[in-house]
C-alpha cells in the first residue's frame, strides 16, 4: 500500500505542478493556474481515500474507522467553508 500512495502522490504533485507551470509559462491564464492548485490541494484527500478503499478490502477495522473519520472531517470542512 505504500508503495502504491508514495507513487499516486509522486505522480500527482509532477502533475500539477506541470499544469500549473503550463498555466503560469505557456498560457498565462489564471483559470489553468486554479485548476492545478486545486489539484495540488485535492491529493491528500484522494490519498485518504484509497488508503480507506484499502482497509475495506482488508477488513481493517481501526482503518476504517480512523480513515472515514478523516474524510468526514475533510468534508465538514469543505461544507462549512462553502457556507460561511
Amino acid at each position: 500500500m505504500n508503495r502504491g500512495l508514495a507513487r499516486l502522490l509522486e505522480v500527482g504533485t509532477w502533475l500539477t505542478s506541470s499544469i500549473i507551470a503550463v498555466g503560469l509559462i505557456l498560457l498565462p491564464r489564471t483559470e489553468v493556474v486554479l485548476v492545478g492548485i486545486g489539484l495540488l490541494i485535492l491529493l491528500p484527500v484522494v490519498r485518504v481515500f484509497v488508503m480507506f478503499v484499502t482497509f475495506l478490502r482488508r477488513r481493517d477495522g481501526w482503518g476504517i474507522a480512523i480513515a472515514a473519520l478523516v474524510l468526514t472531517i475533510i468534508g465538514l470542512g469543505v461544507l462549512l467553508g462553502a457556507t460561511g
